[in-house]
C-alpha cells in the first residue's frame, strides 16, 4: 500500500498514536510530499482559516520565515485564502499577521492623517 493511501487509513480509523500532537507532527513532515516552506505557508492558511489566537500567527509566521518564506509571500498568503475564508475572515487575520512580522498595523492606522 502506498505510503499515503496507510496515512489516510490510519486517520479514518482515528489512529491514538498518530493523532497525538507531538507524532502528528513528525508524521506530517514525514509522509508530505510538500517542501517545509510550502508547509509552513499552508500552516498559515490553517491559521487564517480557523482564526487562531495570535501567539498561533506568531508561532506560524516564525516557522514559515524560518524555512525561507518572505514577508511578500506570507502576505500573498492571506490574498490566496480571501476566496475560501472571505474578506471578513482576511481582514481579521491581516493585523495579527502583521504583528507576527514585526509591523503593527493599528498604530500606523492611527497615525494616518485625516
Amino acid at each position: 500500500m502506498d505510503e499515503y493511501k496507510e496515512h489516510l487509513r490510519r486517520l479514518a480509523v482515528h489512529d491514538e498514536a498518530l493523532l497525538e500532537p507531538s507524532q502528528s507532527e513528525k508524521t506530517s513532515r514525514a509522509v508530505s510530499a510538500l517542501d517545509e516552506r510550502t508547509q509552513a505557508l499552508v500552516r498559515i492558511a490553517a491559521t487564517i482559516a480557523v482564526d487562531a489566537a495570535p501567539a498561533s500567527f506568531q508561532q506560524a509566521v516564525a516557522l514559515a520565515l524560518a524555512a525561507g518564506a518572505t514577508g511578500n509571500e506570507i502576505v500573498a498568503t492571506l490574498d490566496a485564502v480571501t476566496p475560501v475564508t472571505g474578506t471578513a475572515r482576511v481582514v481579521q487575520s491581516a493585523p495579527k499577521i502583521a504583528l507576527a512580522l514585526g509591523y503593527d498595523v493599528e498604530d500606523a492606522l492611527e497615525h494616518l492623517d485625516p
